[in-house]
């Protein structure tokens, strides 16, 4: 079944939505494939890769979202081949599936609330919870073993990640996303 702007002559997606996609999805991967998508704080190192994801899901919805999540998560899992972590990334589920799910959750959320601080909250939330959750389900002998952890500590040490890093990424994107897309906004008015 055709969309509605389709049968009216409209392209489904617009040179605006698809110019959108192509450059936070072409920002996205440079931050993944480089050493400008993470932060060093002490021993702490957080990522604000996902900041793209949530942009285009809040200036171009879901579709947007998730296209660019996607885009993240194939540089994911590039960046990612030659590193230790490849057996855990090498799986979609753990490199792909959150990145997606990071921009449908924020379109959804912004459009309920229309905060952009809190989409990027939730944003933040997803590929946090989704990509340590799949660690745990779908890839626990694989990290446990690179880790030299037991498979006993394995929560342990996944929520530690999350509470070490997660609230330090929420911060920097709710901080970058709030602010871009008050700069966006300003622009298209």
């Amino acid at each position: 079944m055709k969309s509605e702007a389709h049968l009216k002559g409209q392209p489904i997606i617009s040179t605006r939505r698809l110019t959108t996609i192509a450059l936070l999805g072409a920002i996205a991967a440079v931050l993944s494939l480089t050493p400008f998508g993470y932060i060093q704080m002490g021993l702490i190192r957080i990522t604000f890769m996902h900041v793209p994801v949530i942009i285009a899901a809040v200036i171009e919805g879901p579709l947007a979202g998730a296209i660019v999540g996607f885009i993240f998560g194939i540089s994911s899992l590039v960046s990612n081949l030659s590193g230790p972590l490849a057996p855990v990334f090498l799986n979609p589920m753990v490199s792909i599936v959150p990145r997606i799910l990071i921009g449908l959750v924020a379109a959804y959320v912004y459009k309920a609330t229309k905060s952009a601080a809190l989409s990027a909250a939730a944003g933040t939330v997803t590929n946090t919870v989704g990509v340590l959750s799949m660690i745990y389900f779908v890839a626990a002998q694989q990290f446990t073993q690179i880790k030299g952890i037991t498979m006993g500590n394995l929560g342990k040490v996944l929520l530690g990640t999350a509470a070490s890093n997660g609230i330090m990424e929420a911060v920097v994107a709710v901080i970058l996303v709030s602010a871009i897309i008050k700069g966006i906004n300003n622009i298209r008015k």
